[in-house]
Protein backbone atom coordinates (compact mmCIF):
# COMPACT_ATOMS: atom_id res chain seq x y z
CA UNK A 1 0.00 0.00 0.00
CA UNK A 2 1.11 3.49 -0.71
CA UNK A 3 1.49 6.10 1.99
CA UNK A 4 1.47 9.04 -0.43
CA UNK A 5 -1.62 11.22 -0.59
CA UNK A 6 -2.75 14.38 -2.29
CA UNK A 7 -4.78 16.63 -0.01
CA UNK A 8 -7.69 18.73 -1.18
CA UNK A 9 -8.70 21.43 1.30
CA UNK A 10 -12.39 22.19 1.63
CA UNK A 11 -14.36 24.43 3.96
CA UNK A 12 -15.50 21.50 6.09
CA UNK A 13 -12.09 19.79 6.23
CA UNK A 14 -9.73 18.00 3.92
CA UNK A 15 -9.92 15.05 1.55
CA UNK A 16 -6.87 12.81 1.13
CA UNK A 17 -6.60 10.71 -2.02
CA UNK A 18 -4.08 7.87 -2.06
CA UNK A 19 -1.58 7.30 -4.85
CA UNK A 20 -3.04 3.79 -5.18
CA UNK A 21 -6.44 5.27 -6.03
CA UNK A 22 -4.93 7.33 -8.85
CA UNK A 23 -3.03 4.26 -10.14
CA UNK A 24 -6.32 2.31 -10.28
CA UNK A 25 -8.02 5.15 -12.16
CA UNK A 26 -5.14 5.33 -14.65
CA UNK A 27 -5.24 1.56 -15.23
CA UNK A 28 -8.96 1.69 -16.00
CA UNK A 29 -8.63 4.71 -18.27
CA UNK A 30 -5.76 3.22 -20.28
CA UNK A 31 -7.44 -0.17 -20.64
CA UNK A 32 -10.39 1.55 -22.35
CA UNK A 33 -8.26 3.22 -25.05
CA UNK A 34 -8.33 1.64 -28.51
CA UNK A 35 -4.88 0.88 -29.86
CA UNK A 36 -3.24 0.16 -26.50
CA UNK A 37 -1.94 -3.40 -26.32
CA UNK A 38 -1.21 -3.16 -22.61
CA UNK A 39 1.11 -1.80 -20.01
CA UNK A 40 4.77 -2.43 -20.60
CA UNK A 41 6.11 -4.83 -18.01
CA UNK A 42 9.32 -5.50 -19.88
CA UNK A 43 10.49 -1.92 -20.16
CA UNK A 44 14.22 -1.47 -19.99
CA UNK A 45 15.76 -0.71 -16.62
CA UNK A 46 17.09 2.57 -17.99
CA UNK A 47 13.58 3.87 -18.73
CA UNK A 48 12.29 2.68 -15.37
CA UNK A 49 15.16 4.36 -13.55
CA UNK A 50 14.71 7.52 -15.60
CA UNK A 51 11.13 8.02 -14.48
CA UNK A 52 11.58 6.36 -11.08
CA UNK A 53 9.23 3.38 -11.38
CA UNK A 54 9.36 1.13 -8.35
CA UNK A 55 7.22 -1.63 -9.84
CA UNK A 56 7.66 -2.32 -13.52
CA UNK A 57 4.62 -4.61 -13.58
CA UNK A 58 2.23 -1.70 -13.26
CA UNK A 59 3.84 0.53 -15.86
CA UNK A 60 2.42 3.52 -13.99
CA UNK A 61 4.08 6.11 -11.78
CA UNK A 62 2.11 8.75 -9.88
CA UNK A 63 3.61 11.77 -8.15
CA UNK A 64 1.96 14.56 -6.20
CA UNK A 65 3.33 18.10 -6.39
CA UNK A 66 1.32 20.65 -4.37
CA UNK A 67 -2.19 20.37 -5.86
CA UNK A 68 -0.97 18.76 -9.07
CA UNK A 69 -0.85 15.14 -10.15
CA UNK A 70 1.97 13.91 -12.40
CA UNK A 71 1.37 10.56 -14.10
CA UNK A 72 3.86 8.56 -16.17
CA UNK A 73 2.41 5.63 -18.13
CA UNK A 74 4.49 3.06 -20.03
CA UNK A 75 2.46 1.26 -22.71
CA UNK A 76 2.80 -0.89 -25.78
CA UNK A 77 0.80 0.00 -28.88
CA UNK A 78 -0.91 -2.41 -31.25
CA UNK A 79 0.80 -2.80 -34.63
CA UNK A 80 -0.81 -0.65 -37.32
CA UNK A 81 -1.95 2.10 -34.95
CA UNK A 82 -0.58 5.63 -35.13
CA UNK A 83 1.56 5.90 -32.01
CA UNK A 84 1.05 9.63 -31.49
CA UNK A 85 -2.74 9.27 -31.84
CA UNK A 86 -2.87 6.42 -29.32
CA UNK A 87 -0.69 8.36 -26.88
CA UNK A 88 -2.95 11.41 -27.25
CA UNK A 89 -6.04 9.28 -26.58
CA UNK A 90 -4.35 7.87 -23.46
CA UNK A 91 -3.56 11.38 -22.24
CA UNK A 92 -7.12 12.56 -22.90
CA UNK A 93 -8.71 9.51 -21.27
CA UNK A 94 -6.53 9.61 -18.14
CA UNK A 95 -6.93 13.37 -17.77
CA UNK A 96 -10.73 13.23 -18.16
CA UNK A 97 -11.06 10.44 -15.61
CA UNK A 98 -8.83 12.18 -13.05
CA UNK A 99 -10.78 15.42 -13.43
CA UNK A 100 -14.19 13.73 -13.20
CA UNK A 101 -13.35 11.59 -10.17
CA UNK A 102 -11.07 13.86 -8.12
CA UNK A 103 -11.97 17.35 -9.29
CA UNK A 104 -8.25 18.09 -9.75
CA UNK A 105 -7.80 19.77 -13.11
CA UNK A 106 -4.07 20.28 -12.86
CA UNK A 107 -2.68 16.94 -14.04
CA UNK A 108 0.35 16.22 -16.22
CA UNK A 109 0.05 12.95 -18.15
CA UNK A 110 3.26 11.61 -19.73
CA UNK A 111 2.93 8.61 -22.04
CA UNK A 112 5.98 6.48 -22.77
CA UNK A 113 5.58 4.01 -25.63
CA UNK A 114 8.08 1.22 -25.08
CA UNK A 115 7.09 -1.11 -27.88
CA UNK A 116 4.72 -2.40 -30.51
CA UNK A 117 2.57 -5.48 -30.07
CA UNK A 118 2.17 -7.72 -33.12
CA UNK A 119 -0.77 -10.09 -33.40
CA UNK A 120 0.09 -13.77 -33.54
Amino acid sequence: MSDKYITIQQESGSVNISEDVIVSLVQNAVNDVDGVAGFANTAGNELAELIGLKTLQKGIKVQFDENRIIVDVIITVKYGEKIVDVAQRVQDSVSALIISTTGIENAEINVHVSGISFEK
